[in-house]
């Protein structure tokens, strides 16, 4: 499994032969839109956290570039199958058997509305076990005690989560999320983009060595391989 860090929440995740893109917001990003082209972008299929524009702005464009299913709740795939786009509509606690792997929608505590104040569904969060790793994916969310399920059903390999606060969990909250997640192994995200989310790196990684956890801070483009 291959992750590669496009900027805010936006990750492309490559599980053998399959591309699958996360939370696509990049041509209204000022940290990635120089150094990302949409139109390279490989996607099979296109996860959806919430319907947030600095998760969703892309997703139509590449959706349509690609031939890409965008996978959300109910709201978002219904926003986007009348668009012309093909969908899998998920729920929460849902499992569905995708050719890359199993995927589980899971609670997040956020809002979600589309830019036009159109209601997007509850947030939400996707666990995907892979044939050979697992890896949760946040979303936006607040700190759960609802995080402290998914070790029940999966164990992880990795865990990505928000860590730039005041509209998600901050560092120390995500400290608490991997504890609950039963996953020292964090891919930080959420976190630069906007003052309000601006962090410092070194004390932020500091943080989690201080705790035996291991964060990883990737640069727009890097990618990691599990």
């Amino acid at each position: 499994m291959k992750i590669t860090f496009y900027g805010q929440s936006c990750l492309g995740i490559k599980i053998g032969d399959i591309n699958v893109l996360v939370d696509p917001f990049i041509t209204g990003n000022d940290l990635a839109k120089d150094k990302i082209n949409i139109k390279d972008l490989k996607a099979d299929y296109i996860l959806l956290t919430h319907a947030h524009q600095d998760h969703t702005l892309d997703a139509e464009e590449i959706a349509k570039n690609t031939g890409a299913v965008i996978v959300s709740n109910f709201e978002i795939a219904n926003h986007y199958e009348e668009k012309g786009i093909e969908v899998h509509p998920m729920n929460h606690g849902g499992n569905w058997e995708f050719e890359f792997g199993k995927v589980k929608y899971v609670n997040a505590i956020h809002t979600s509305s589309f830019p036009d104040g159109k209601y997007g569904g509850q947030p939400g969060g996707f666990v995907i076990e892979g044939e050979h790793k697992n890896i949760y994916i946040a979303g936006d969310t607040a700190l759960t005690m609802d995080m402290k399920l998914i070790p029940h059903h999966t164990t992880l390999d990795l865990a990505i989560l928000p860590i730039g606060d005041n509209f998600t969990m901050g560092v120390e909250d995500a400290i608490i999320a991997s504890d609950f997640v039963e996953c020292d192994k964090v891919l930080g995200c959420h976190y630069d983009t906007f003052g309000y989310i601006e962090i410092d790196h070194e004390e932020a990684k500091r943080k989690f060595f201080d705790e035996g956890k291991d964060l990883m801070l990737l640069e727009i483009g890097e990618s990691l391989e599990l």
